[in-house]
């Protein structure tokens, strides 16, 4: 089990073991329909990203924003250099790749309209939203924050005061979006919920 202690060669087993377990489950109930693979794997592919995106939002906005705040210069030279690109990457990329799965599934399963469509559309706007925030605003920020970070912890020396009041400026401007999305991913998994499992007359 040693491949458990790398996260990369877990995430691949994750999917191996699912491919193992789809065909055994074809074995048991058959093959379904050729549109309906086409459907499961986007689907699959928007839940997986999906997690991966709003699981950091969360993390970001509940836990991670707090204990920035706890730490001196010393220490945020140490942590967010080395925490904050990789957790960046998979945000923003997970933002990504969760909208635009969700509007290939919007496209393929929901065109037909009704009450479901609506409900997914109302998600799909928060999301999309969502992501604008992500690639417009909160990535740039922290882009610029980690650089200047990173800068004063190899070289020594503190930014310049202009520089320091930039980055706290970017900081907060960064984190306003960051709430605002958490905010907004509330609504936003009700529609997405409701689209699927909550028919209207």
């Amino acid at each position: 089990m040693k491949f458990l202690e790398d996260p990369y060669k877990t995430l691949a087993a994750g999917f191996g073991v699912t491919g193992v377990l789809a065909v055994a489950w074809v074995l048991m109930v058959g093959v379904p329909e050729g549109g309906a693979w086409v459907e499961q794997l986007v689907r699959w592919t928007h839940f997986l990203a999906g997690i991966t995106w709003i699981g950091l939002l969360y993390f970001f906005n509940l836990i991670n924003a707090g204990f920035l705040k706890s730490l001196d210069a010393g220490q945020k030279g140490v942590v967010i250099p080395r925490l904050m690109p990789n957790a960046l990457w998979w945000f923003r990329h997970g933002a990504t790749v969760t909208v635009l799965a969700g509007i290939l599934l919007y496209v393929l399963q929901y065109r037909k309209g009704g009450t479901g469509a609506i409900a997914l559309g109302i998600g799909g706007l928060l999301g999309l939203i969502m992501m604008a925030n992500v690639h417009a605003i909160i990535w740039p920020c922290q882009r610029r924050i980690i650089a200047v970070t990173k800068e004063a912890a190899d070289t020594g020396k503190p930014p310049s005061k202009e520089v320091a009041d930039e980055v706290a400026a970017l900081g907060r401007k960064a984190l306003m979006a960051s709430r605002i999305n958490f905010m907004l991913s509330i609504p936003m998994l009700f529609f997405m919920g409701a689209g699927s499992h909550l028919p209207v007359k």
